[in-house]
């Protein structure tokens, strides 16, 4: 089931998730409606609180930014990736921040530099409710480290200086109020 997209200015996304209960929620149902509504938006990336629910879970799937590209440049660190993250917690960042090019699909419109560590260490559970602790390092970690953002509440124009939020606050108020032409359904505030 595809799901709309929460819009920035909702609360929900300034929230910290709070940890799933085994028996709360059927997390390979919930999973695979977050995939569902990941690809409809054309996302390598989504995390429940931009479904709406105040969970602690994200979905990603790296691997389509490695299709069409030449094998000389395809990152090695998206060979595969396409995981569920179930009550995660990152335990370690490390390594020289590097910048790239962000958005969201709770920011339709907006995109800027954003520097992140080049590694993580990261503790899951999968949908089997299975636990694992992985090292992830250059695209992989960077799309972990912008999901777990948003399960702490933090999104991604919060790394930009006081000047750049200033100079986008007009398009971020237009977004609140629903004057976003996107191809997916989202759900505004108010």
């Amino acid at each position: 089931m595809i799901l709309p997209i929460v819009a920035y200015g909702d609360p929900l996304l300034r929230k910290r998730a709070k940890d799933i209960d085994p028996q709360e929620i059927d997390v390979k149902k919930f999973s695979d409606d977050m995939f569902e509504t990941m690809y409809a938006s054309s996302g390598i990336g989504l995390a429940a609180p931009q479904v709406g629910q105040g969970i602690r879970l994200f979905v990603v799937d790296g691997t389509a930014l490695n299709e069409g590209e030449k094998e000389e440049d395809k990152d090695p660190s998206l060979e595969g990736f396409k995981k569920t993250f179930v009550n995660p917690e990152i335990i370690e960042e490390d390594g020289d921040e590097w910048g790239f090019e962000e958005g969201c699909l709770s920011i339709p419109g907006i995109r800027a530099e954003i520097y992140r560590p080049e590694v993580v260490v990261i503790r899951y559970f999968d949908t089997d409710w299975n636990e694992h602790e992985e090292e992830y390092d250059g695209m992989a970690a960077r799309i972990i480290q912008h999901e777990y953002d948003h399960l702490e509440g933090k999104l991604f124009t919060d790394y930009l200086s006081p000047l750049k939020r200033q100079l986008l606050k007009k398009k971020l108020a237009d977004i609140t109020k629903g004057k976003v032409d996107v191809d997916y359904r989202m759900r505004f505030p108010r």
